[in-house]
């Protein structure tokens, strides 16, 4: 197994009043020679938008783009026309494949959103753009499991993206003595581990809010819930074309 520790405190971090940002792999103004992916996965953008804020009309293409929400709502507009909005416990992806544009905002008058913005690259290039979202809410509320999320092909219910990739959502109670295990999905993918809220223990490194791990070579990882905690998986091929 080889791991890699990223702790909360080595992200980018840009602050331009509406937007605070942190990057977990060189974007933007930010750059960090030593993160610039993990396998598939290009970005994890961890953005908090103040009220009434956006980010105006812009392009993608040949990317796989997920947000996930943590607080607040973000209202969606893109040129395929469709107008969405996504609250805390809803999943949207996008396939940007052969172009779109779209804008974010944050449409609330007095609360902060809070969001995930990932990009996976796409194991197929120039695709009919594609664009989903899904609540996740009641699933999440089972605790002390894995609730898989996204998936290459939509199985079980879950979002589907064009790689082979998944994404995994979980909260995990510290009164919960054993330990935990998340089991890859499929052989040669690396797992990527944040914790959201709380603390975990994996192969004896502590993990406080917002650190992550980035593993391969190996099949499952194992850990223990220090105090009550919310955890992301994103299981990226690490060779694609």
């Amino acid at each position: 197994m080889k791991i890699q520790l990223v702790p909360a405190n080595s992200r980018g971090h840009l602050n331009f009043g509406w937007l605070d940002a942190h990057h977990t792999f060189s974007f933007g103004e930010y750059y960090n020679r030593n993160m610039m992916h993990f396998g598939a996965l290009r970005v994890l953008n961890d953005d908090l938008i103040a009220p009434q804020s956006m980010f105006p009309l812009h392009p993608h293409n040949n990317m796989e783009i997920i947000t996930v929400v943590l607080s607040g709502t973000i209202e969606h507009q893109d040129s395929m026309g469709n107008k969405a909005q996504v609250t805390a416990g809803e999943i949207q992806v996008m396939s940007a494949g052969s172009g779109i544009y779209h804008s974010e905002a944050n449409p609330d008058d007095k609360i902060m959103l809070n969001s995930f913005q990932i990009w996976i690259m796409p194991k197929l290039r120039d695709i009919t753009p594609r664009y989903d979202q899904q609540s996740f809410i009641s699933q999440l509320n089972t605790h002390n499991c894995w609730h898989t999320i996204v998936t290459p092909d939509g199985r079980n219910a879950t979002l589907m993206i064009n790689q082979d990739a998944f994404l995994s959502l979980g909260n995990f109670d510290a009164a919960h003595p054993e330990k935990h295990t998340y089991t890859r999905q499929q052989t040669g993918n690396g797992i990527f581990l944040m914790v959201i809220e709380g603390s975990i223990t994996l192969d004896n490194h502590q993990l406080n809010r917002r650190d992550a791990v980035m593993i391969e070579d190996c099949a499952q990882i194992s850990f223990i819930a220090n105090q009550d905690c919310r955890l992301l998986v994103i299981e990226v091929p690490m060779i694609f074309k």
